[in-house]
């Protein structure tokens, strides 16, 4: 797939970036979906899940494409997800500490006992979120949404998306602002924790999206609190345990279109979306972009559940 040329202003068009994916991920409206929610809300989805043919895809891939460093590089020792990692001969190492979006201690230590070693580590904080290019993917898929709503004929007021370590929806909150500030439609992003640590995600939220603003040609003030917008309502109480709510909306939208959701990330996100919907929170008449970040390989560990 070509790229898709991208109306980038400057200083954000000059940021080199690297070509893991296929090219702009595709959207498709959710035909089955909609009528199952009554049809006055257009619901449809833009599908990082089918991004990259790097391993699975999804929004990690989105997130490094900008130059954080040389990726071919053989240099750089690497170590990363568990069964990927030993399939792909890196090595992983396990970390005692519990769930957290912080800087773990044990990270940043093993990354000094490499460099001492004489090692070449490049380290990349959980989420690939909080790092000075860490917003930046999806600042640039926001204009990648743009250009494919000229094509589609629609344009998308509402972007569903969700949120733990805060990088993904920090770059789309200063992507669209940028957007917004060149004379493009106003839009509101609707993000949904996961991480059930919802005060810890927006301040991180809010630091990305104004550090990534000041990057692209804004100014870290024209990103304000009222910029994030952060659902609390279903996290289900933990990171990583899905409630039934959660487990309601994956059937559903399996069931309506073969929808694959997973139960940590984008059930949960899936789940506000659909309760929105029905709550009349989301207006009729809108067009709401659902963004499927991947994940669905966290499926292979909830299998009792399903």
């Amino acid at each position: 797939m070509a790229e898709l040329p991208l109306n980038l202003p400057e200083p954000f068009s000059s940021i080199p970036k690297s070509t893991f994916l296929f090219g702009p991920s595709p959207i498709h409206k959710l035909e089955r979906i909609t009528a199952a929610l009554g049809g006055k809300v257009g619901i449809w989805a833009k599908r990082e899940d089918c991004n990259s043919g790097i391993a699975f895809g999804g929004n990690k891939a989105k997130l490094i494409q900008e130059h954080w460093v040389d990726w071919n590089d053989p240099g750089y020792d690497k170590v990363g997800n568990i069964q990927l990692t030993r399939l792909m001969g890196a090595t992983p190492l396990l970390d005692p500490s519990p769930f957290g979006i912080e800087h773990k201690r044990t990270l940043l230590k093993l990354t000094n006992e490499i460099l001492a070693e004489g090692g070449k580590p490049y380290y990349i904080p959980a989420g690939a979120s909080d790092h000075p290019l860490g917003g930046l993917g999806f600042a640039r898929w926001a204009f990648e949404v743009v250009e494919q709503e000229k094509a589609l004929g629609v344009f998308f007021d509402t972007v569903v998306v969700c949120a733990v370590t805060g990088s993904t929806l920090a770059g789309m909150v200063a992507g669209f602002k940028l957007i917004e500030k060149r004379g493009g439609g106003k839009r509101r992003v609707l993000g949904v924790d996961a991480s059930a640590k919802p005060g810890e995600t927006r301040e991180q939220v809010l630091r990305i999206a104004r550090m990534t603003a000041g990057r692209i040609g804004l100014q870290e003030g024209d990103i304000g609190v009222e910029d994030v917008w952060l659902d609390e309502r279903y996290h289900e109480g933990c990171y990583g345990v899905p409630g039934e709510g959660t487990l309601a909306a994956m059937r559903f939208a399996a069931e309506m279109e073969g929808f694959i959701t997973d139960p940590v990330y984008e059930g949960k996100s899936l789940a506000g979306m659909i309760d929105m919907v029905k709550k009349g929170e989301i207006e009729e008449g809108s067009n709401v972009l659902y963004a499927h970040l991947g994940g669905q390989l966290a499926l292979n560990a909830y299998s009792s559940l399903f």
